[in-house]
C-alpha cells in the first residue's frame, strides 16, 4: 500500500478518499487535515456524483494526532474538514470497518450516509481525556445520532457498536467497503442538481437564518435543468434516466 498518509481515488464519477496511516489507525495529523481540503475542492472542481470515506485497515479513525502542532490550529483545520464535506454538493458516504473515535466519530457524524461494519466502535471519549468538544461537533452529534446516544457518548464517554447505531438510525446500512462503493455508483446515477439542492435545505435545518431563497434558486435551476426534462423522458419511456447535471 502507498506511503501517503491520505490517498485520493476515483472510480468513475465516485472519489475515494482513504486515511492511510494503519499503524496509528489512522489517527488524523495536521498534514492529513491539509490534504483533506485540497482533496475537496478537486472533488467539487471534477463535480464528483459521491465520496466515499474510508480508512485503511484496521480501523476508520482512532482520532486525533496532535504532535507537533498547537491544539488550536489543529482545531481549525480540522473544522474545515468537516464542515468542508457537509459543504459538498454530492453525497459523501462513510464506509467504516473498525473504530471511529474522536475525531474519527466527527468525520463520521459529517457524513451524509454511513455504512458501518457491525462490530465496528465509536465514540467521543473526550471525558477521558479532560476536553470539551466544539459546540458545532456537539450540534451534529445530537442531529445525527440523536440526543439520547449523544449525551450518552459525551457526558459518560460510552462507545457504541455500529450494529448498536443501526438500530437507532444513526448508521444507515450495516457493511464493507464493496457494500458503501456499490451503494456510491447508485447514487452517482441520481439527479445532481436535486442533491445538491436538497443538501443544502437539509444542511441549513439546525441554523438560525432563512434559506428559502437559496434553495429556492437551486429549486429552479433544477427544474429548468437538461436534467429535469430528461427524468420526466425516461420515466415515460419506462427507462433508467442518463442524468449530466446540466
Amino acid at each position: 500500500m502507498s506511503k501517503e498518509a491520505i490517498l485520493l481515488d476515483w472510480h468513475d464519477d465516485v472519489a475515494v478518499i482513504t486515511l492511510n496511516r494503519p499503524d496509528r489507525r489512522n489517527a488524523v495529523n495536521l498534514d492529513m487535515l491539509e490534504s483533506m481540503v485540497n482533496m475537496q475542492t478537486e472533488i467539487s472542481e471534477r463535480k464528483a456524483r459521491a465520496v466515499v470515506l474510508t480508512g485503511a485497515p484496521p480501523a476508520f479513525c482512532a482520532g486525533a494526532d496532535l504532535s507537533g502542532v498547537r491544539e488550536e490550529v489543529f482545531h481549525d483545520a480540522l473544522s474545515a474538514v468537516l464542515v468542508g464535506f457537509t459543504s459538498l454538493p454530492c453525497v459523501v458516504i462513510a464506509a467504516v470497518d473498525g473504530a471511529a473515535l474522536g475525531a474519527g466519530a466527527q468525520l463520521l457524524a459529517v457524513c451524509d450516509v454511513r455504512v458501518v461494519t457491525a462490530g465496528s466502535i465509536i465514540g467521543v471519549p473526550a471525558a477521558k481525556l479532560g476536553l470539551v468538544v466544539h459546540h458545532w461537533t456537539i450540534d451534529r452529534l445530537v442531529r445525527e445520532f440523536s440526543p439520547p446516544v449523544a449525551r450518552n457518548m459525551l457526558l459518560t464517554a460510552s462507545t457504541y457498536t455500529g450494529e448498536q447505531l443501526h438500530g437507532v438510525g444513526a448508521v444507515h446500512r450495516i457493511g464493507n467497503l464493496d457494500s458503501a462503493l456499490q451503494w456510491a455508483k447508485e447514487i452517482s446515477q441520481l439527479a445532481p442538481l436535486t442533491i445538491r439542492g436538497h443538501k443544502v435545505a437539509l444542511e441549513s435545518v439546525s441554523e438560525m437564518r432563512n434559506v428559502d431563497d437559496i434553495v429556492g434558486q437551486l429549486r429552479d435551476l433544477a427544474m429548468a435543468s437538461d436534467d429535469a426534462r430528461e427524468g420526466r423522458e425516461a420515466f415515460l419511456a419506462k427507462r433508467p434516466p442518463r442524468f449530466t447535471g446540466a
